[in-house]
């Protein structure tokens, strides 16, 4: 504990004799915390520490999920959550927002600098919120703003009610052009049954068939006949890095505007894994992410933009957001604050040699890989040859202490819901400080759990895992755990 932090000064007020130490601040800081909610709601401090221990117990290879630093969690737990602060910097609906000016203000100054953007927002509470807001700036400048132009009016209020129901038209009848759900892409890239498939007319391109690689020419050819306003590029299970520059020189030949959803990687575009042509925020307008995933901060998202697009999309609340959550936003800065440390480009370049070498040694044990490896922190397995859905898969390997989730394969041919295919990530995992001896023991381990799995024939859920075979496993996962213990200062 540093002898002149907040908390060391009130213990020694109230202890005098007390070993500062001995504990660390933390470790003060959740148990103080979590008594509080004891106090009051018992059930739900003890749902809380079951988490923690939940999360010690089970191997993360969720690729969507991370472990964020002390400091980023208890940045989300004080009064800031009380503060209504509707509008952006400056410009807010409530009085008394300057302390919320100040966390919002610096955490833009740090995305622009970490990413390079012309402009930052930092306050859709998601990755959802953060492609709705893409979404509307984008039909906004590009629909609306041209439409009242073409109309002589200085605003929507001012417009006639004949215009009005022409504009409405016209934004309920824009194109977006994105990646296919089973291809790799994301239930927000225009799955019918999200919000991005109801507002757009939706076109989506793919993989090759053989190699699960995107096609440029492909994806050329169906924006030079489809035409969409937005070509999105983005994913959440393709394993491979994507050409931006490639994409953006599609975009440009059909007048398009090229968003990209980067939430799954954003942490290796701020630890420069991804640069150049591989760089989405040197080549889009428009760019998306989530702030935990690879990023490793508070569950949230973002929006990077080009000066065209900034001012709308700061009016992203009250568009399409409610009121801005000041203490996620501070937790986003003190996470952007960490990924901007030269120790975060050598995490991010982990994830990706970890996954590299996981999806080998799976590959060396017999499992079938998609696209044969990854290129980034993801990779996918076909479970079909073991004989298993995803969803199979899925619960016999969290039986056996590893988290995990089922997807979607290339033209998979189970459905989104029991699917054919794993999806492995290795940001937690890293985290934990976990390297190449390890990934090939997790890879051991998942062979050989899925391998045992026997398939209920009369149903794609059910299945048989020897007890043996199930117990030796969590044993080999716990010893991987115990040797790269999650928060070690923190005892609760």
């Amino acid at each position: 504990m540093r002898a002149d932090s907040t908390l060391a000064s009130y213990l020694r007020t109230v202890c005098p004799d007390a070993d500062l130490g001995a504990v660390s601040t933390e470790a003060l800081a959740f148990a103080a915390a979590l008594d509080t909610v004891g106090d009051v709601a018992p059930q739900i401090a003890a749902s809380i520490r079951s988490e923690l221990a939940d999360q010690r117990a089970n191997l993360k290879l969720i690729a969507s999920e991370n472990y964020a630093s002390p400091a980023v969690l208890l940045a989300m737990g004080n009064w800031l959550s009380d503060k209504y602060a509707e509008g952006s910097p400056g410009h807010r609906f409530y009085a008394g927002c300057d302390n919320v000016d100040a966390i919002e203000s610096h955490a833009v100054e740090l995305a622009k600098g970490l990413f390079g953007s012309d402009h930052a927002y930092v306050q859709p509470h998601s990755g959802i919120d953060a492609n709705l807001v893409a979404f509307w700036a984008i039909l906004t400048q590009r629909v609306e703003a041209p439409f009242l132009e073409q109309a002589g009016a200085k605003d929507l209020v001012s417009l006639p009610d004949a215009d009005w129901e022409r504009l409405r038209d016209d934004l309920g009848n824009q194109r977006l052009l994105g990646m296919a759900l089973d291809a790799g892409g994301h239930l927000t890239h225009g799955f019918r049954p999200n919000i991005s498939g109801k507002l757009f007319e939706i076109a989506r391109y793919t993989v090759d068939p053989e190699t699960g690689l995107l096609d440029y020419d492909q994806v050329r050819k169906q924006a030079t006949e489809f035409r969409p306003l937005i070509l999105l590029a983005g994913y959440s299970s393709y394993p491979r890095k994507i050409n931006f520059r490639v994409f953006r020189e599609i975009a440009d030949e059909v007048g398009a505007v090229f968003m990209v959803d980067m939430a799954h990687f954003a942490g290796l575009v701020a630890g420069k894994v991804f640069s150049g042509d591989f760089d989405p925020v040197a080549h889009a307008h428009v760019v998306t992410t989530t702030t935990h995933k690879t990023l490793r901060g508070p569950r949230g998202g973002m929006v990077l933009c080009t000066g065209e697009f900034a001012a709308t999309v700061d009016r992203g609340c009250p568009l399409v957001l409610g009121g801005p959550l000041g203490h996620v936003m501070a937790a986003k800065a003190v996470a952007l604050t960490e990924a901007a440390r030269p120790e975060f480009a050598d995490y991010a370049q982990r994830i990706v040699d970890n996954a590299a070498i996981l999806a080998e040694a799976l590959r060396q044990q017999g499992a079938k890989v998609v696209t044969g490896g990854t290129d980034n922190h993801l990779l996918l397995i076909d479970v079909r040859p073991y004989g298993l859905t995803g969803r199979q898969a899925e619960t016999a390997l969290r039986e056996a202490a590893i988290t995990l989730n089922r997807n979607v394969i290339p033209f998979d041919p189970n459905g989104a819901w029991y699917t054919s295919g794993l999806r492995l990530g290795t940001p937690a995992v890293t985290t934990l400080a976990m390297g190449a001896e390890e990934m090939r023991e997790v890879a051991s381990i998942v062979h050989g759990v899925l391998q045992a799995t026997e398939a209920d024939s009369d149903s794609k859920a059910r299945y048989r895992l020897p007890e043996a075979i199930r117990d030796q496993a969590r044993g080999r996962a716990r010893d991987l755990l115990d040797r790269h213990p999650l928060y070690p200062g923190i005892a609760l």
